[in-house]
């Protein structure tokens, strides 16, 4: 929490929680863990972790946040979701065997660069974050193959696949920023709240 009493939850079901709380706690940031839906009460915002977006989507289900979550978006809370948690921002996904969570008006594509082996670092040019491209870390990513009318491209690959994109008070991104010591994506999610 800051002094302004902003609270900044992060899905703390599966996958990289721990590493987004960290990144909070350096922007003087105090994260919590969201797992209950009474956790959601009062966060300005929420992050959807990286992991397995399938373990995520069915634990969502089962731990009887997703309403709560669609309820909390409809009166204004911001959301980021990384690499999984984009996958489940998504309005449509081209290989997702579970319904996501349709916040925002894009299709992504799961494993968009390969496998595990097949993760790499790259810089990626985002104007909202200056003129230093961030160093992107993508792990089994995904990518974003169309948006809508209402959502902004932030950051493209030099093949030309979309990998970062906001839409009013949702941002959604393909790699890790919580595995990087650069916390320019956070913060531009905190300036977003």
């Amino acid at each position: 929490m800051t002094g302004n009493g902003t609270r900044v939850g992060v899905l703390a079901l599966q996958g990289a929680f721990a590493e987004h709380l960290k990144a909070l706690n350096r922007l003087k940031l105090s994260g919590i863990e969201v797992r209950r839906a009474a956790d959601l009460e009062g966060l300005s915002g929420l992050i959807i972790p990286g992991g397995e977006s399938t373990a995520i989507g069915r634990l969502l289900a089962e731990m009887g946040l997703r309403e709560p979550i669609l309820r909390r978006v409809a009166e204004g809370m911001a959301v980021m979701g990384t690499c999984a948690g984009m996958i489940l921002l998504a309005g449509e996904t081209s290989d997702y065997p579970l319904e996501p969570l349709g916040l925002m008006d894009i299709t992504v594509r799961r494993n968009a660069f390969g496998r595990q082996v097949d993760s790499f670092e790259t810089p990626v040019a985002i104007a909202a974050l200056g003129a230093m491209p961030f160093p992107a870390v993508f792990i089994r990513a995904p990518c974003i193959e169309k948006v809508g009318t209402a959502v902004e491209a932030l950051g493209r690959l030099n093949d030309g696949r979309l990998v970062a994109a906001r839409q009013g008070k949702l941002l959604a991104l393909a790699f890790h920023p919580e595995l990087t010591r650069d916390t320019r994506c956070h913060g531009l999610f905190v300036e977003m709240l």
